[in-house]
C-alpha cells in the first residue's frame, strides 16, 4: 500500500500544482482509486467527486454509458471505459477523468475477457479524446484490484506529464 499512498501523493501534489480537479468513475475496483486518492490530507483542493458504478444499470444512470454499448461491448471493454471517462467529465466539473472497469474475479470470466482483465480510460476538458488501455493483472480479487488502482495512478502521472519514479 506504501507504493499506492506514494503515487497518489505525488499526483496530489501535481494536480495541486496546476490548480486542476480530478473525477473517477469506477467499477470492478469499487472506489478504491478514489479512496486512495482521498487518503491524502488536503485532497479535497484537487479530488472533485468519485463515481462508484458496479452494475450496469448505474453506468447508464449515473455516467450516461449507452444501453447499445454495454449490450455489444460488454461492461468490461474500452468502449465503455471511454463513455464512463466522458460521463464522469459531463457530470462534473473536473478537468481530468479517469474510468477503470474490468474483471476482478473468481467469477464473470469468458474466453474473450479473463479474469484480471481490465480497460482504464483517461479524459480531459482539454482534448475530449479519450486515452484508453486494457491490461492484464494476475493474482486474487484483492490483488488485482490494488494494480489496477496502482495502474490508473501510475497512468494518470504520465497522461499529466509527471515523472512516476517513486512508484516502485
Amino acid at each position: 500500500m506504501d507504493v499506492i499512498y506514494n503515487l497518489a501523493e505525488k499526483l496530489g501534489g501535481f494536480l495541486r500544482g496546476k490548480n486542476s480537479y480530478i473525477v473517477t468513475a469506477e467499477s470492478c475496483t469499487g472506489g478504491l482509486l478514489a479512496a486512495s486518492i482521498t487518503a491524502i490530507s488536503g485532497s479535497s483542493e484537487y479530488f472533485e467527486r468519485g463515481f462508484v458504478v458496479y452494475n450496469n444499470l448505474a453506468k447508464q444512470e449515473d455516467l450516461g454509458v449507452k444501453v447499445d454499448t454495454l449490450e455489444k461491448y460488454g461492461a468490461v471493454s474500452e468502449q465503455v471505459a471511454k463513455e464512463m471517462a466522458l460521463g464522469g467529465l459531463e457530470r462534473s466539473r473536473a478537468q481530468i477523468s479517469i474510468a477503470i472497469t474490468g474483471l476482478a474475479g473468481p467469477m464473470g470470466a469468458t474466453k474473450d475477457k479473463p479474469v484480471g482483465m481490465v480497460c482504464l480510460a483517461l479524459a480531459s476538458r482539454a482534448t475530449l479524446l479519450p486515452t484508453i488501455t486494457t491490461m492484464y493483472f494476475s493474482g486474487d480479487r484483492n490483488s488485482i484490484r490494488q494494480q489496477a488502482v496502482i495502474a490508473a495512478l501510475e497512468s494518470l502521472l504520465k497522461y499529466l506529464g509527471a515523472d512516476v519514479n517513486c512508484s516502485r
